[in-house]
């Protein structure tokens, strides 16, 4: 097995191995680089719905999705990433990753780790380019450049998260922004201690940060605003560029998350297999 890290501040490319078959002392050398780096790609992999599933189980028991209609029929563990339509409907989440975030920080106890597994990428048909590339910026490279008086300010403070603000303009359909509606609002620190490095990491994200826990709206808003565009800035960013047989996995306390859509149905497909790993109440 070969592991490389990337030049940026996260990010490791992962090769020359079979996650179907992966021995005890490759998953370590595996789980410590994710655990390092953030979000790792493991290339070239050809996995079965089973195997997947497998695979993150290892890191951790399996997190069902409350957007049950678009999981695969045999095994609900696996959401379809996708813009494929079947029938004129979306067959999976088709605009996931619309913003900068975090995924599910609105639950008591936001996953460890979400992997997803390249079945269809789309192309550009002129060059021969892949399309969709997803963005990573470091909450722990962020939080590390802040100043000590701004760190001090953020020692305690708690931030109020809420699905439905977050896709409140970029919901799929009516049925995805009720079932939205309807997870509570949770509280969570607005700086996190990663439970595996003990790094410190920034915990916040427009829309879907609602406010701050005794501090006035205005003045909550405008510092999530702050701490979020500072969480994102280029310095901290790694753009991972699609290949089929792709299995990118990425931790949800130390990084965010951004999705491209320079590609459009029917002319470019995209399939995908995601599976949540879950976590632990932040601290």
């Amino acid at each position: 097995m070969n592991i490389v890290q990337t030049p940026e501040v996260i990010g490791a490319h992962v090769s020359e191995v079979d996650l179907a078959r992966v021995s005890d002392a490759d998953f370590a050398r595996i789980e410590q680089t994710f655990n390092q780096r953030g979000v790792i790609c493991i290339r070239d992999q050809r996995l079965s719905e089973a195997q997947l599933i497998a695979f993150a189980r290892r890191f951790g028991g399996i997190e069902p999705h409350f957007l049950k209609h678009y999981t695969h029929p045999d095994h609900p563990e696996i959401l379809y990433i996708s813009n494929v339509k079947k029938d004129g409907k979306d067959i999976g989440h088709a605009d996931a990753g619309s913003v900068w975030h975090t995924d599910m920080s609105y639950v008591e106890r936001p996953p460890r780790a979400t992997l997803l597994y390249a079945l269809e990428v789309p192309m550009d048909s002129e060059s021969g380019v892949a399309l969709g590339n997803t963005q990573f910026a470091s909450a722990a490279a962020a939080y590390d450049s802040l100043s000590p008086e701004t760190k001090q300010r953020l020692a305690g403070l708690r931030a109020i998260h809420q699905v439905a603000g977050r896709r409140a303009k970029t919901g799929t359909g009516q049925q995805d922004q009720a079932l939205r509606r309807d997870q509570p609002a949770v509280v969570h620190p607005v700086v996190r201690t990663h439970p595996f490095t003990k790094r410190k990491c920034l915990y916040v994200s427009k829309g879907e940060c609602e406010g701050i826990e005794g501090m006035a709206k205005d003045e909550a808003l405008a510092l999530i605003d702050q701490l979020a565009e500072r969480t994102v800035e280029e310095r901290f960013r790694y753009t991972h560029r699609w290949r089929v047989g792709d299995l990118l996995m990425w931790d949800n306390c130390a990084v965010q998350h951004l999705a491209s859509f320079d590609y459009q149905w029917p002319q470019h497909r995209r399939l995908m297999h995601r599976v949540t790993v879950g976590g632990s109440v932040p601290f």
